[in-house]
């Protein structure tokens, strides 16, 4: 199974890249984790606009049968022994995830209407560069909860 992370924006600090990349390389083969950056709408016309031109995008990188969780502050919240569950769904379900992380105006209405479930990480509003971040490494910390590996500690 591959784990897609959508991501609006493209030129960001080296220390995103870099705590990026240190999760998605520990992830197990079985679950690969693979960045697709999302260029910024132009914020030369309204937020409402870039949103849709960033959805656009977003929406034709993901497949027909991929299952789509948009990161959405409205969305479900739950614990790390959650998200290993349904990270074992998901590897059983014998489809492709795509996680949509929208940019600095939020994730686009067609993007959320896409999506299978819509996964909030918190009330707290964070930085659209930081959320790929913690996804990449709230993933790893599931697969490490599913191979019994003492990376989590309840």
């Amino acid at each position: 199974m591959l784990l897609k992370l959508l991501a609006v924006g493209t030129k960001l600090p080296q220390w995103v890249q870099q705590g990026y990349r240190e999760y998605a390389q520990r992830m197990p083969r079985e679950c690969r984790l693979e960045l697709s950056e999302i260029a910024l709408g132009a914020r030369s016309t309204t937020a409402e606009k870039a949103r849709a031109d960033e959805c656009e995008r977003m929406l034709r990188a993901i497949r027909r049968e991929d299952y789509v969780i948009a990161l959405d502050v409205t969305g479900k919240q739950f614990d790390t022994p959650k998200l290993a569950q349904l990270l074992q769904e998901w590897m059983f379900g014998g489809h492709d995830v795509a996680f949509c992380i929208g940019g600095p105006d939020g994730l686009g209405a067609e993007c959320i209407d896409r999506a299978n479930l819509r996964w909030s990480l918190s009330p707290l509003t964070f930085p659209h560069s930081l959320v790929r971040v913690m996804v990449a490494e709230q993933l790893y910390r599931a697969a490490t909860i599913l191979k019994n590996h003492p990376y989590h500690r309840a």
